[in-house]
C-alpha cells in the first residue's frame, strides 16, 4: 500500500485502475536496450565471458563514472526506495539482491519479481551468509554522459561481476532490473556448486518456463519473449514452478524469480483466465491504455507501446508451487519458437541431436514490443533461447544441457506457437486453444503413444511431424506443406 501510495503521490500517469493493479509509465523506453549493455572487463572473469556483441567490454574507468553519476543523482533525489530479495529459491544457491530506486514502481516490480526474504534474513541481510548483496542503482530517470567512453547512447545498463553491482541510466524500463539479476545468475550458477565438476553436475541456468504435473513430471519451455512461455506453463492441471528464468542443477530445478512478467497485449479471461485474474492488487501494470473515468484497461490498445506487460507475486497464480523449488529433473522439455514464416509444423518430435541444434541456434521470430523498435515479427536466431543475457559462449551452456539430457533422459518436442497457413501477413498466427491442446498431448502421454508409423519426416528440416489430427487439432494445421 505505501508504494502505491508513494506512485500516486509523485509519479506522473500512475493510477489504480478498476481490478486494482498499479498501472505506470515507463517513460520513453517500453522495452529493454541490449545495444546499451556493457560487461565491465576484469581480470577475475575475462577468461569466462563471451565478448562481442552481446557482452561488450566497458572499462572500469568507465563503469565507476557511471556509478557515481549514478550515485549522485541518488543521492540528490527527496526520497529513495531499497528493496532486498534473493535471485532463486534455492538456499544453496540463492543469491542476495538490493535495488536502490527513485521511482516507487521500480520497487514494487522488484518487490514482485525477487523472492521475498523472511524477517529474519532482512535483519542480516547485509551480511547474509557473508554474501555481499549484488546492488542495482536505478538511477534510469536520469542519462549518461555520451561523452563517456563506451557510451554510444544516453542509455547504459553496466555490470560490474567484481564489485556485484549493476548501474541503469537513461531507462525506466523496470525489465532490466530483472535481466540484470538473470545476467548475473548465468554468470555464477555454471560455477556452482563447484567449478572442476563434469557438466551434468553443475547448475545450469535457463531462459525458460517450468511446471509440474501430479505424477512430478517437470516440463521445462524454453523460448524468447512472446513464443508463450508464460501463457502456456500457466496451465490449470499442472502446479507452476516459474514463467521465466530457472536453474537445473543437480538436485532438481528452481524459479530465479519470486514473480510472473506477462505480456498483456490482447488479453482477456479467455485466453488467460489465470494470468488475467493475477492482474489484482499488488501487480504492476505496465504501459498499458485505460479509461481514466471508469479506470477499465483496454488490453488491444497499443498506442503506448506493443509490449504491455503486468508484473505480479507468483501466489497470485492459484497452483503456483511456493516455495518454487523441486527435487526432480524435467521429463519434457518444449522448445517454443515463433516461426513468422508459416514453415515449422505446430509441433514436432526432436532427437537429441536436433535439441542440441535448435538450442544452439535458437531461432524464433522477435515479436513486436519485446525490444525497441521491433513493430512487426522479424526472423532471428538468439544461442540458447537467450542470447540478450548469457554472460558464458553458448557452448558452455549446450554442453551442460546435453550432458544432463543423457544423464536424466527427457523426451523433447519443438512446439511452432507462430504463424500457420503462410507467413506472416498471409497466415494466421496458431490458435493458442490448438498450441494448448498440443502441450496437452505431450503431457498426458498420448504423443508419446503414438507408434513410429504415425510419425513422417519433414523434407529438409528433418522433422518428425504427426500424420493425423491430435486430440482437435485437425491435420491441415499440423502440416504446413499439405
Amino acid at each position: 500500500g505505501v508504494l502505491y501510495e508513494q506512485a500516486l503521490k509523485h509519479e506522473a500517469g500512475s493510477a489504480i485502475v478498476s481490478s486494482g493493479a498499479l498501472a505506470v509509465k515507463s517513460g520513453k523506453k517500453t522495452g529493454r536496450s541490449p545495444l546499451d549493455k556493457r560487461i565491465v572487463f576484469e581480470e577475475a572473469s575475462a577468461d569466462d565471458v563471451w565478448w562481442g556483441k552481446v557482452n561488450v567490454k566497458l572499462e572500469n574507468k568507465s563503469f565507476l563514472t557511471n556509478r557515481e553519476r549514478a550515485v549522485d543523482y541518488l543521492n540528490l533525489q527527496p526520497r529513495l526506495y531499497v528493496v532486498d530479495g534473493f535471485g532463486g529459491w534455492d538456499k544453496d544457491y540463492r543469491v542476495p539482491v538490493r535495488v536502490i530506486t527513485s521511482r516507487a514502481y521500480h520497487a514494487l516490480f522488484m518487490q514482485n519479481m525477487l523472492v521475498p526474504p523472511t524477517e529474519e534474513e532482512l535483519v542480516e541481510f547485509m551480511t547474509y551468509g557473508n554474501k555481499k548483496p549484488f546492488v542495482i542503482y536505478n538511477a534510469g530517470v536520469f542519462p549518461c554522459n555520451r561523452q563517456t567512453d563506451g557510451m554510444t547512447s544516453s542509455t547504459s545498463v553496466s555490470v560490474s561481476f567484481k564489485r556485484k553491482e549493476m548501474v541503469i541510466l537513461g531507462t525506466q524500463y523496470a525489465g532490466e532490473m530483472k535481466k540484470g539479476v538473470f545476467t548475473v545468475m548465468n554468470y555464477l550458477m555454471p560455477l556452482m556448486p563447484k567449478r572442476e565438476l563434469p557438466p551434468a553436475d553443475r547448475a545450469l541456468p535457463l531462459h525458460a518456463s517450468a511446471n509440474i504435473g501430479p505424477a512430478n513430471d517437470v516440463s521445462i519451455f524454453f523460448g524468447l519473449s512472446g513464443t508463450g512461455k508464460t501463457t502456456l506453463s500457466a496451465d490449470p492441471k499442472r502446479a507452476l514452478i516459474g514463467d521465466d528464468e530457472h536453474v537445473w542443477h543437480p538436485g532438481g530445478v528452481f524459479n530465479i524469480e519470486g514473480g510472473c512478467y506477462a505480456k498483456t497485449i490482447g488479453m482477456t479471461r479467455e485466453k488467460e483466465p489465470e494470468i488475467y485474474d493475477a492482474i489484482r492488487f499488488g501487480s504492476v501494470l505496465e504501459n498499458v491504455v485505460f479509461n481514466e473515468a471508469t479506470g477499465e484497461v483496454d488490453f488491444e490498445d497499443t498506442s503506448i507501446t506493443e509490449n504491455t506487460r503486468v508484473a505480479y507475486p507468483l501466489q497470485f497464480i492459484p497452483n503456483a508451487r511456493i516455495p518454487a523449488k523441486v527435487e526432480h529433473h524435467p521429463k519434457q522439455i518444449i522448445l517454443l519458437t515463433c516461426d513468422a514464416f508459416g514453415v515449422l509444423p505446430p509441433i514436432s518430435k526432436l532427437t537429441k541431436d536436433q535439441v542440441m541444434y535448435h538450442f544452439i541456434s535458437g531461432y524464433t521470430a522477435k515479436v513486436a514490443g519485446t525490444e525497441e523498435g521491433v513493430t512487426e515479427p522479424e526472423a532471428t536466431f538468439s544461442a540458447c533461447f537467450g542470447a540478450p543475457f548469457l554472460v558464458w559462449h553458448p557452448s558452455v551452456y549446450a554442453e551442460m544441457l546435453s550432458a544432463k539430457l543423457e544423464k536424466h533422459g527427457a523426451s523433447a518436442f519443438l512446439v511452432n506457437t507462430g504463424w500457420v497457413g503462410g507467413p506472416y501477413g498471409i497466415g494466421q498466427r496458431c490458435s493458442l486453444k490448438y498450441t494448448r491442446q498440443l502441450i496437452d498431448a505431450i503431457h498426458d502421454g498420448s504423443l508419446a503413444a503414438l507408434p513410429e508409423s504415425e510419425w513422417e519426416e519433414m523434407p529438409i528440416f528433418g522433422l518428425s511431424m504427426p500424420k493425423n489430427s491430435i486430440k482437435d487439432v485437425p491435420r491441415e494445421i499440423l502440416r504446413p506443406a499439405d
